[in-house]
Order: C-alpha cells, then structure tokens, then sequence
C-alpha cells in the first residue's frame, strides 16, 4: 500500500478541534517540525497533547501551545519553555506530568494494546497517593487535581496501576522511510517517535528520506509499516533544517 500524502497540510487536514495526538521527540531531536507548523496552519483547537516535553518557546509543540491550541497535556518534563509553565500556572492549560519512564511505557502499553499495568516508579508520592494540580485556578488554588490510583503488592514490593495510552494521531519524525511506511530513524531522533507512532490510531510520519519498497533492510526498520498509515516526504531544506535548544563552545 502506497502511503505516500503529497504534502504536510494534506497529512494533517482532518485533525479536528479536540483529537488527541502522541508527538515523538524529545527536546528538539526527532519533533516532527513541518507536521506541526502544518497543524498550526490547519488551526484545529483544543488539542489533547501526549509528549515527553512540549517543545521550546517558538519551536516544536511551543508554536501550538503560545497560539492558545493545546487545551491537555500528558508530558513528563515543562523543560525551559516558558509558555508551558505560565499558562499552566495561570490555569489555561491542564498538565498531567507523569515520570518520564512511565510516560514511556503507558505508550508502548497502549499500542501493544495492554490497558494497564503496575509499576513501582511514584510509589508513595502524588503520582500514586493523588493531589497533583492537573489545573490551576486563575487565582493559584487547583482547579483539578489527579485521583488517586491502585497500589498492589508484589513480590514484597507495592507498585501503583497505570493506563495504558492511545491516542487519535500521532505525528513522528523518522530518517529514512519507505512508501509502505517502514521507518528508520538517527541517533537519538529514536526517542519517543517508535512508541508515539504505536500509540496513535492514525499515525502519520515526515521522513528525510523517502525510498522505494524494499531498499530498507528489514533488519535496520525502528517502526514497522503496520504503525504508520501516512507519510510526508520533507523537502531537501526541510530535511535539514534541525533546531539546536543550547549551543555549547569550548575555548
């Protein structure tokens, strides 16, 4: 099956106003840039954001976010983004923060189909007991805050019950990807993109390179056709164009 969009703005035209989206990346490696500029074009609203972070002040998910678009995040790190922790502070936008390992695993659970499973990660804290400000009300007091959720023992140890994770899209970033949507992806871009890509009901992927049916080895594919149901060939400058969050020199 030839899955193949001709363009970013094609790819994403049916996102609505309140879908849910699993977004790989982390940090700027591996954020699917073009998909999300073209999401922000479309201007569907009150989106439900699942990602490790949520982008940086004017790059990645922080262009949805300072333009009042992103109603929900599940995430595990606010990182430096300025306008992530002002609208949570100031209750226009609910945060679930969840550990970073957790939030990993509820996503490979969900396209594993797994509804849930027990982890010892925020056992004995507000992950586990509940009270978490998932909102804040304009004043400072919360607004809603996270329930509390089951402890078991096991093995002498207790561990607390997560959800598992789906979502209605998912927009990943991958090196290289075929027409059937087999992926490979570079270095650390192989982040969050393999589990977003499994979570989402719709996947739909922005490839540096796009090759024919049979180029890739079988051997070398991080993402499996059968996750991915659209695929968004990059431009050559779009490919290169990667953002760096911190610029480091040595003398």
């Amino acid at each position: 099956m030839d899955k193949v969009v001709s363009s970013a703005d094609e790819a994403v035209a049916d996102i609505g106003d309140g879908s849910s989206l699993a977004v790989g990346g982390f940090g700027l490696s591996g954020v699917p840039e073009v998909l999300i500029e073209a999401l922000f074009r479309q201007g569907a609203s009150r989106l439900g954001v699942v990602s490790n972070n949520c982008g940086v002040d004017g790059g990645g998910l922080g262009i949805l976010l300072a333009a009042g678009r992103i109603a929900r995040v599940t995430g595990s790190y606010v990182g430096e983004n300025r306008e992530f922790a002002r609208q949570y502070l100031s209750g226009e936008l609910e945060l679930e923060l969840t550990p970073q390992g957790t939030l990993a695993e509820r996503l490979r659970a969900g396209g594993a189909g797994i509804p849930a499973f027990f982890t010892p990660a925020g056992v004995g804290t507000l992950v586990a007991e509940g009270g978490l400000p998932w909102r804040y009300h304009p004043d400072g007091t919360v607004a809603v805050a996270s329930p509390a959720k089951e402890v078991r023992r096991y093995d002498g140890r207790d561990h607390v019950l997560e959800r598992g994770i789906t979502t209605d899209y998912a927009l990943i970033r991958a090196a290289r990807g075929d027409r059937h949507g087999n992926l490979v992806l570079h270095r650390a871009a192989r982040n969050f993109n393999p589990l977003a890509a499994a979570a989402g009901r719709i996947t739909v992927a922005e490839v540096e390179q796009l090759v024919e049916p049979g180029e890739i080895d079988p051997d070398q594919v991080h993402i499996p056709g059968v996750f991915v149901q659209r695929v968004v060939e990059l431009t050559p400058s779009q490919a290169v164009d990667k953002g760096v969050e911190k610029r480091t020199v040595t003398g």
